[in-house]
């Protein structure tokens, strides 16, 4: 066989596998938001905006602004300004526990769920082989993180709109934009946060690969969500706090100034980089060496 001719023929014999890529990965995202607990955590997370939309809404009761001192997340003092403001406010309220616990319950349960139902070892058995099973399951656990923000801030923006009036807002920097910026800005803040979450999500993965139960897997990821929120708030840990996956989740409100600014943002993206290349490694070195016995 000339060259030229394995050439040729390398894209066709490619294709079989990536085709089966494409479909375990579809498949493993149709099976996610398929499970009842899937549809739950969205639920829940697409409540929580309601709720606050409603309790400002009855708070302020003609609509007047609840004031700077209200307290609360950050912007709800404006939401009856611009209801746009009830989306930041929302993905500030879930993002420091309600985001982030939904997401270790998808990333906790990926493989452990799998190992502990006793359908890993065939999914293991196809073509697809270890690595590219588990690269399937973190993209189907960043989809998950991705949808589920989205969710947040469409749930937002529809009660913000129906229950406040919608324009021109103000920045954090004082100066006005327009509803159209605003919202560009809002899906921004949206994606930020979405990828604020993948640092979770690798750590997540990695706690699965280590035992054959779910629960425990979602336990243990959840724990130690909590636990490092917790770490994060001792004044005496300042020095190790800037190294913590969640100490930047809230850089996002950067997005809103005018100009923004961008020196949080990146280092928050940077370290989610970083767990994501370390947790995920961890998660490599594991899984394919690991003895599958169910």
């Amino acid at each position: 066989m000339s060259q030229a001719e394995a050439v040729r023929q390398t894209p066709a014999a490619r294709t079989p596998s990536m085709m089966w890529t494409f479909g375990l990965f579809r498949n493993e995202v149709l099976t996610t938001f398929r499970r009842w607990r899937t549809l739950a955590l969205l639920g829940v997370l697409a409540a929580v905006p309601i709720l606050v939309g409603i309790a400002v809404k009855v708070e302020t009761g003609d609509g007047s602004s609840a004031g700077p001192g209200g307290g609360g997340p950050a912007f709800i003092s404006q939401i009856t300004n611009n209801g746009l403001f009830l989306v930041f406010t929302a993905l500030a309220a879930t993002l420091p526990f309600f985001l982030p616990m939904a997401i270790g319950v998808i990333a906790g349960d990926a493989i452990a769920g799998e190992a502990g139902t006793g359908t890993l070892r065939y999914l293991l058995v196809a073509p697809a082989g270890r690595s590219r099973l588990l690269l399937t399951k973190y993209a189907t656990v960043m989809t998950f993180c991705l949808v589920a923000t989205l969710v947040v801030a469409v749930s937002a923006l529809t009660v913000g709109a129906l229950l406040f009036p919608l324009g021109d807002l103000t920045t954090i920097s004082g100066t006005r934009i327009s509803f159209a910026d605003g919202l560009g800005r809002a899906l921004l803040i949206a994606l930020v946060v979405a990828a604020s979450l993948i640092g979770m999500a690798a750590l997540g993965l990695f706690v699965s690969t280590l035992t054959n139960s779910g629960i425990a897997a979602m336990a243990t990821t959840v724990g130690l969500l909590i636990t490092v929120q917790i770490l994060d708030q001792i004044p005496q840990l300042h020095a190790l706090q800037p190294y913590f996956f969640s100490h930047y989740w809230l850089s996002f409100a950067d997005l809103m100034r005018d100009p923004v600014y961008w020196d949080d943002l990146t280092k928050n993206l940077g370290l989610q980089a970083l767990y994501a290349a370390v947790f995920g490694a961890a998660a490599w070195a594991r899984f394919t060496t690991k003895d599958i016995t169910t």
